[in-house]
């Protein structure tokens, strides 16, 4: 999330040389000796190993409760490593009927729902909007004064601090000076009045000018306790990763699992990351959100300033600012191993808010119903249906505002039509 925004161009002849189109390889191998039986309790990491049915299969990632029978394909959970110990039985299928269906189906195949952890209690379909804490020409507001069809507040930004990995927040004086005065207890008190209301805030950390750097150990453990303090202090719901300058996936995963040891299952964690970020399931942002689906509650992807990018059919790029550019992006994160209710479409709020990549919000409304229901898709056309797919994001609450509220007015009621 952007303080000024500058288009980020990422250039799809880099990513394709690079590799970027092969997200995942596998092959079977020679009749081997079985893993122990995969269970559905079990929690298996990365490297896991397990049998179904007289077939070995390896975790490409964290994954609880998805059969490999069902998720073993390319852009699955596990990969099939090929036949074990004896000849599975050779009983066969039960005989199809010999009359066929009168209609045949017409939409994609629905992605089969799994158990979500906490989201603290959000809707099912929310809408997120990013409060500035700064005057940069959008509408100045003070945290209560954020319309009502938000959902989750982004507070845009924490402030980095001397002791690596530690944040802290300060309302920034212009700010305060541009809506009249604004105190840190009037901030505290702000925060109290939009959970009356039913809404969630969390702390943003990073944005295009952050220099929060979670880079060992000792980084993980102050940005765990710092941000800790901070949810104590003003009752903040939980935390968004929006660092656009590079993560480590490794100790910012040891964070926030140590953030959320300390919070427990109410903790929200959002993850604002920029369209490249989430090209391919093995770059840091991506590993980082399939490291840690486990407490993870949503990634709303920054799809603007992007440029043109692969779409999950690997085939072809996708020029920003229409409907085919979000949900063909959209579909690398389901197909790559987050759940729909993990995904959302980050948007500008107006052509004033970014550099590039700005859409109607009807257009935004459009990609939700193709994604969720098949329905006013542009020429492509996801692989699968995500009735879970978890709403909308944009930059900003205050940009909207400035733009008489047309992305929160347009979106926010379409939310309540998906299924």
């Amino acid at each position: 999330m952007r303080r000024s925004r500058s288009v980020i161009l990422a250039t799809v002849t880099a990513l394709v040389a690079g590799g970027a189109a092969t997200y995942f390889t596998g092959s079977a191998s020679a009749a081997a000796a079985c893993a122990p039986a995969w269970s559905a309790t079990q929690v298996y990491t990365g490297g896991g190993t397990a049998s179904q049915n007289g077939t070995n299969y390896s975790a490409k990632w964290w994954t609880q409760n998805e059969s490999p029978a069902t998720h073993s394909g390319q852009w699955d959970v596990w990969r099939n490593d090929g036949a074990c110990g004896t000849t599975p039985p050779t009983t066969p299928p039960t005989t199809p009927p010999t009359t066929p269906p009168t209609t045949p189906p017409t939409t994609p195949p629905t992605t089969p729902p799994t158990t979500p952890p906490s989201n603290g209690q959000l809707p099912k379909h929310f809408l997120t909007g990013y409060w500035q804490n700064f005057d940069n020409g959008a509408a100045p507001l003070k945290l209560a004064a954020v319309p009502n069809n938000y959902d989750l507040i982004a507070v845009a930004f924490a402030d980095a601090t001397s002791t690596p990995g530690a944040v802290t927040f300060n309302l920034d004086p212009g700010l305060a000076a541009a809506v009249g005065g604004y105190t840190d207890a009037q901030f505290r008190a702000d925060i109290a009045t939009l959970h009356q209301r039913g809404k969630k805030v969390v702390i943003s950390v990073g944005g295009e000018k952050g220099t929060v750097a979670v880079n060992s150990a000792s980084a993980a453990t102050a940005f765990a306790d710092s941000v800790h303090r901070l949810i104590t202090t003003y009752g903040f719901d939980g935390v968004d990763i929006d660092l656009e300058n590079g993560l480590n996936a490794t100790y910012m995963a040891q964070a926030l699992r140590s953030l959320r040891a300390k919070v427990g299952a109410s903790l929200l964690i959002t993850m604002a990351p920029q369209t490249i970020d989430m090209q391919n399931p093995q770059s840091s942002y991506f590993a980082l959100a399939l490291s840690i689906k486990d407490i993870l509650t949503v990634v709303f992807t920054q799809f603007y300033n992007s440029g043109a990018m692969l779409g999950c059919d690997q085939m072809n790029a996708y020029s920003q600012g229409n409907v085919n550019f979000l949900t063909a992006l959209a579909c690398i994160q389901t197909q790559g191993g987050l759940r729909p209710d993990q995904v959302a479409l980050g948007l500008p709020a107006s052509t004033r808010a970014a550099g590039g990549g700005y859409v109607a919000p009807t257009v935004v409304n459009n990609a939700l119903d193709c994604l969720a229901k098949a329905t006013n898709c542009g020429s492509f056309r996801p692989p699968a249906t995500y009735p879970g797919i978890r709403g909308a994001m944009t930059w900003s609450i205050n940009w909207d505002v400035t733009n008489g509220n047309g992305f929160a007015n347009t979106v926010k009621p379409h939310l309540a039509t998906l299924p």
